[in-house]
């Protein structure tokens, strides 16, 4: 499926430069808003060109960068019923799609211990793998929250494995959820003094670092 790129001052002449364009009507468009533009101030300075992607509705959806649009999309929707002012940004690395919500109001998703931003995550990948009828990795990030998250992870399970071998005694963390449990065992995981076992029933569990008898 080929996508264009097309632009102009409105959303609105963005579409009739495709329409147009591709000999086509509107109606037989889909169309991505990349940008949805700006006049700048008093119309004249920092405006901004309305930018979209188009395809052909006759043409076969939901190929490998359609992905990225179902996933964007289904998150705005969510965001526009929450009433925030916020933008999505959509990227996939290395098979992984990323969700990231821009604005000055972002850090309102993020929520206490981030999970806000988990429980969107959660929705959305449902709502995501039910349409494309697969599986997909999607992350939800706000703010730079999960790189934040696992830089203090990282610094909580290696302050964690100190105290164990000075004590010598098992030390368990907080309840985590499955991606931080995760993080803790990589961060100790090259350590040979040391053993980590997840405990605890449910979705939240303990981890218990073990210094390894000598």
């Amino acid at each position: 499926m080929e996508i264009y790129d097309f632009e102009g001052k409105t959303t609105q002449e963005a579409i009739e430069n495709a329409a147009r364009t591709l000999k086509v009507p509107a109606e037989d468009l889909n169309i991505d808003i990349i940008e949805p533009g700006s006049a700048g101030i008093f119309g004249l300075v920092g405006g901004r060109k309305a930018k979209i992607k188009v395809t052909l509705k006759s043409e076969p959806v939901l190929e490998e960068t359609d992905e990225l649009l179902v996933a964007r999309q289904t998150l705005e929707k969510i965001l526009s019923l929450i009433q925030v002012d916020v933008t999505v940004r959509s990227e996939r690395i290395d098979g992984k799609i990323n969700l990231i919500i821009d604005g000055n109001h972002s850090g309102l998703l993020i929520g206490r211990k981030g999970k806000t931003l988990d429980a969107l995550q959660y929705l959305v990948t449902k709502i995501v793998n039910k349409a494309l009828e697969k599986k997909i990795h999607l992350v939800i990030d706000a703010e730079n929250y999960r790189k934040r998250r696992t830089d203090s992870i990282t610094q909580l399970a290696l302050k964690m494995a100190e105290k164990a071998k000075r004590t010598r005694a098992p030390v368990a963390t907080n309840p985590l959820n499955p991606h931080d449990r995760r993080l803790v065992h990589l961060a100790l995981k090259e350590d040979e003094d040391l053993e980590t076992r997840s405990r605890g029933e449910g979705l939240l569990k303990k981890v218990v670092i073990f210094p390894k008898n000598k």
